[in-house]
């Protein structure tokens, strides 16, 4: 039995599951996601979700877990939503937000200009710190990969963009005896 597929997700106030045939939509105070899905059965129980396995193949298994954190995540992400944060480190490194333009200087020749997706809102605490909010799980991760990796923190010192959690392992330079 899966561990994480056992588990009931807990509906919170205000949050509504529908089921049909091939997908479940979550709809709640912050938004609404769809999500496809197969091998699984979802039942609605006062108050709680279910998922259950319709067989015991080893596709029906992986699928038990999967689904089961995906409703999680979707439930999470209507009634409080998900966010990360961005640190952009560098001297002359500088991050604003105009309208659906994330716009980035890196010490670049040119201003590097993001595209904000629809879903996603970013805003910027001061010029060094970015913050990527969302409802999307996935969309707000990849959102901020996306952005890490136009100027990932180098090791020598420590310059780019990195998340706000993240330890960045610093080298020790050229030490100049021969």
């Amino acid at each position: 039995m899966s561990r994480i597929g056992k588990l009931p997700v807990a509906l919170p106030q205000g949050v509504k599951v529908e089921v049909s045939d091939t997908h479940f939509v979550v709809e709640g105070p912050k938004g609404k996601l769809e999500q496809p899905y197969s091998n699984v059965t979802i039942n609605i129980e006062d108050g709680n979700v279910v998922i259950e396995r319709t067989s015991d193949s080893k596709v029906a298994r992986s699928c038990h877990g999967l689904y089961r954190q995906l409703l999680n995540n979707m439930v999470v992400g209507v009634s409080q939503g998900f966010s990360k944060t961005l640190l952009v480190n560098g001297v002359g490194y500088r991050a604003e937000v105009s309208g659906k333009i994330l716009s980035l200087n890196l010490g670049l020749s040119t201003t590097v200009e993001y595209l904000i997706p629809e879903g996603i809102t970013i805003t910027c605490d001061g010029p060094t710190k970015v913050t990527v909010s969302g409802i999307d799980k996935q969309q707000v991760g990849q959102v901020s990969a996306e952005i890490r990796s136009l100027r990932v923190p180098e090791p020598y010192k420590g310059k780019g963009i990195r998340y706000e959690n993240e330890y960045v392992r610093r080298k020790v330079g050229k030490s100049g005896v021969k």
